[in-house]
């Protein structure tokens, strides 16, 4: 497995071990960790910060030349909000753990030019499934439904 998704996997059980949603992001930026984050909504009382905006928000004011360089990863395909900041920041990649569970707009993504690679990762599938089950209306108030 690919090194940064592995640390987007640990921020994911950072995160369900605090009380939260089992999921985490990282950015990169020319191979290196720039900011990373996990699903705090719970845990903060937060209606924004899913693991990619916490991620987004803890790397800090970048520069758009940054932003253009990096990557991010996410052990769950982003939502409406986080893949707005994508498009928002122009950042160019991003590298999904599993959409079995939640499918964002990837073809949104896509179509506005940004790569995206899901690599169907069985521990975030994992991850997720077992919250899902345990947690229906937690996740149901998380993807909005």
């Amino acid at each position: 497995m690919d090194e940064f998704m592995a640390l987007a996997i640990g921020e994911a059980r950072e995160g369900l071990a605090a009380g939260g949603i089992p999921i985490g992001s990282v950015l990169v930026i020319d191979g290196e960790v720039v900011g990373r984050g996990h699903n705090q909504r719970v845990q903060k009382g937060s209606v924004v910060l899913h693991a990619e905006m916490d991620c987004l928000e803890n790397a800090g004011r970048l520069g758009a030349a940054d932003y253009k360089r990096s990557v991010l990863y996410s052990t769950l395909s982003p939502c409406d909000m986080c893949s707005g900041a994508v498009l928002l920041y122009k950042i160019p990649r991003v590298v999904v753990g599993e959409n079995s569970t939640f499918r964002g707009p990837e073809r949104w993504l896509r179509d506005r030019g940004v790569e995206v690679d899901v690599i169907d990762s069985p521990e975030c599938a994992d991850l997720m499934t077992a919250f899902i089950r345990d947690h229906p209306r937690l996740w149901n108030e998380d993807i909005g439904e």
